[in-house]
């Protein structure tokens, strides 16, 4: 498989762990901070973790927005993963107000009060339509979540997944060469495997 695919490292995320799960499928994946690796890549892998801000701060203050948004652009299969898929909208509520990268339109808000936070633990993923991420994925597989502020995709047509907790909301986006994931393929055990093996396939196919 692929030994070209880089997952951005800027201070707020669980680096190792991705890298491990790549490994995993086959996948040499390459952890950097530097753009021109970014640059060079085949496909980019968005991780993180933690609170909006502090994810788009660091990526901003390391000069690593400006790649990841080139490899966007650039048709690179690029993929975002739990923070990192809400880093990929246009803006977040999170602690104040934060602008994201802007590659989907719409903004990442709180669940309502009346659920408990963070939205931890193993759920249900429902597909709404067909796309290449979910290849050999059963409607209904469950995958880990851990999280408090969700996407709210101005697009009905980016949606790819819905999860329910307390509304169903979503959980897989894409259009065109981007696609992101909420939950952690890391801790997903095979369904988290079988993802990221879809990932690397678009990678090989492109």
């Amino acid at each position: 498989m692929s030994n070209n695919i880089v997952i951005i490292d800027y201070g707020v995320g669980n680096f190792r762990n991705v890298q491990k799960a790549f490994e995993a499928v086959g996948a040499a994946a390459v952890i950097t901070s530097q753009a021109a690796v970014i640059d060079q890549a085949a496909a980019v892998v968005l991780p993180g973790v933690g609170a909006f801000g502090d994810a788009i701060n660091n990526l901003r203050a390391r000069g690593l927005d400006t790649p990841a948004l080139a490899a966007a652009k650039a048709g690179k299969p690029l993929l975002g993963i739990c923070v990192g898929l809400q880093l990929m909208f246009d803006e977040s509520e999170e602690m104040g107000h934060h602008q994201g990268l802007g590659l989907f339109p719409g903004k990442i808000v709180r669940f309502p009060h009346h659920l408990t936070v963070p939205h931890m633990g193993w759920n249900q993923i429902e597909p709404v339509q067909t796309h290449p991420l979910l290849a050999n994925i059963k409607p209904g597989s469950f995958a880990y979540f851990a999280h408090s502020y969700y996407a709210e995709p101005a697009n009905p047509a980016h949606i790819v997944a819905h999860t329910d907790y307390g509304h169903k909301y979503a959980s897989i986006v894409a259009r065109d060469n981007i696609c992101a994931i909420q939950f952690h393929p890391e801790k997903s055990q095979q369904v988290g495997l079988q993802i990221l093996k879809n990932f690397v396939e678009m990678v090989e196919t492109q």
